[in-house]
């Protein structure tokens, strides 16, 4: 079979089949787990490890046999260097104090009372990081990296990212329809925030004569969402947050999730703005 002629499929097609083929890999051994597994924190820690973990060696075949592109992590804008490292933790430090800014204004407008738990502070911090770099590993090399090259491939840039967004918003409403419903207010900051963090792969990169191809870096998009998940762990698990009731949900969250209200959206404008100024003006970005 040659499988090269996969990759002249249009992007629908060849989304779907490689999701098809991840998960015919990935059933079989995770539905025995599932089964036979007795925590279901431990089961489920286990089969997204493995799912992962598959995910990463299917791209690698997949970039071999579909594109002839032997490098496909690299193209994606996976990188073990000194900038990534460098773009790693400058996302990680500004995702996380912009998160700890907006609940201290909250609190400093007296929408809300934080109680801190000074005993298991130290261990949420550490906790929080090792969440924060996983969450932020996994989804950005799937959406920002997978799913963005897939779609760049066959659609204009602009279209590409709000596409690429869009599904990451639509993915993280995977779950009853009273509660689509009700926790509605959050979809547009998912978009917003894919938007950015789509920009923020493209703040540094380098393109290739051989293959026209602008190659990003995932350094600051993974540091920038794993430092947004830290400061929620750190606010959400190191203590109780009271609401003061001054102000509707829709203006603080949802939930009290930040991305569910007004002023989360505020903070990821901000951070939009910014990330934009960053920004090289190139055709990739300048449309959002």
């Amino acid at each position: 079979m040659n499988l090269s002629l996969i990759s002249t499929f249009p992007a629908p097609l060849r989304l779907t089949l490689f999701i098809l083929l991840l998960l015919g890999l990935w059933l079989p051994l995770a539905v025995p787990i599932y089964v036979l597994g007795n925590d279901p924190n431990t089961v489920s820690i286990i089969t997204l490890l493995l799912l992962y973990v598959e995910f990463i060696l299917l791209v690698r075949w997949w970039g071999k046999s579909i594109y002839s592109q032997p490098r496909m992590l690299q193209r994606y804008g996976l990188f073990v260097n000194s900038q990534a490292v460098w773009l790693f933790l400058s996302g990680l430090s500004w995702g996380c104090l912009s998160l700890l800014s907006l609940f201290a204004l909250e609190a400093l407008l007296g929408w809300l009372t934080w109680y801190p738990n000074s005993q298991l502070f130290p261990q949420v911090i550490l906790e929080g990081l090792a969440i924060a770099f996983g969450v932020g590993f996994a989804e950005e090399l799937f959406f920002r990296g997978w799913l963005l090259d897939e779609l760049l491939r066959d659609y204009s840039p602009v279209w590409a990212a709000w596409v690429c967004s869009g599904i990451y918003a639509i993915a993280h409403f995977i779950k009853p329809v009273a509660e689509i419903i009700r926790t509605w207010p959050q979809f547009p900051g998912l978009i917003l925030l894919g938007l950015i963090l789509v920009r923020a792969k493209f703040v540094i990169g380098s393109f290739s004569k051989k293959t026209a191809v602008f190659t990003g870096n995932l350094g600051l998009p993974i540091g920038l969402h794993g430092g947004l998940v830290w400061g929620y762990y750190i606010i959400s698990v190191g203590g109780k947050v009271e609401y003061s009731g001054r102000v509707p949900d829709w203006v603080v969250g949802i939930d009290q999730n930040p991305l569910a209200g007004l002023m989360g959206l505020m903070f990821l404008s901000a951070i939009a703005i910014l990330i934009r100024k960053l920004s090289p003006n190139r055709n990739l970005t300048n449309s959002f």
